[in-house]
């Protein structure tokens, strides 16, 4: 227990920590939220934040770990549930960009890669494997068993991982579309990758890529 704080104490400053964390670094991001921002907001002073989180960069991986489950819990749901793998991919990309548009933290992720990068050069890689692991092991395990099934192209997980990526890059331009149009675009592009990466033509019954 940090010395000079009690237990009830250290769960209540915590938590403030991580509120005023979350508030500003969504909206000021990592570098130019300054420590006594944080302080200041727990009540605490700045040399006391060390008796909590051994810096800024943990504060944030701490944040990511309390969201972790989640999403992966919203994103697992999506693929137990559907009838087919095309269903399974919609239903995770579906979820998967619906958490960019109401989640304001993890937005926040995705378009600033910085910040990722700045707390992976402090924190150990075995800390971080805690939040990337729950999210991109199941999925990559669902991948590795619809291509056994034949049901996906016999390439490299990772590149259909990339693929999957790649449509969640989409949000991140949604101000560059008609905002009449844009939920239109979000399916369609969505349909068609879960259709042609599904579709018999890129398959053989080993699940190969077509020729």
């Amino acid at each position: 227990m940090p010395a000079g704080f009690t237990q009830q104490e250290r769960q209540r400053i915590t938590e403030q920590l991580l509120a005023a964390g979350e508030r500003l670094f969504t909206t000021q991001g990592l570098r130019k939220t300054a420590l006594e921002e944080l302080t200041s907001a727990a009540g605490i002073a700045k040399s006391s934040f060390y008796a909590f989180f051994d810096s800024k960069e943990a504060l944030y991986l701490e944040l990511m770990l309390r969201q972790a489950p989640e999403l992966q819990a919203r994103l697992l749901r999506a693929l137990g549930e559907a009838a087919s793998t095309a269903d399974a991919l919609r239903g995770f990309l579906r979820g998967a960009i619906d958490v960019l548009h109401t989640n304001p933290f993890y937005r926040r992720l995705v378009t600033h890669p910085d910040e990722l990068a700045a707390v992976s050069r402090r924190l150990p890689p075995e800390r971080l494997a805690e939040v990337n692991q729950p999210i991109t092991t199941p999925i990559t395990e669902f991948l590795t068993a619809a291509q056994q099934r034949g049901e996906l192209p016999g390439t490299d997980p990772a590149v259909l991982l990339g693929v999957l990526r790649a449509v969640l890059l989409l949000p991140l331009h949604a101000d560059q579309f008609d905002p009449a149009d844009y939920p239109a675009v979000v399916d369609l592009l969505i349909d068609t990758v879960a259709i042609g990466l599904t579709s018999a033509e890129n398959l053989t019954n080993e699940g190969e890529p077509g020729l």
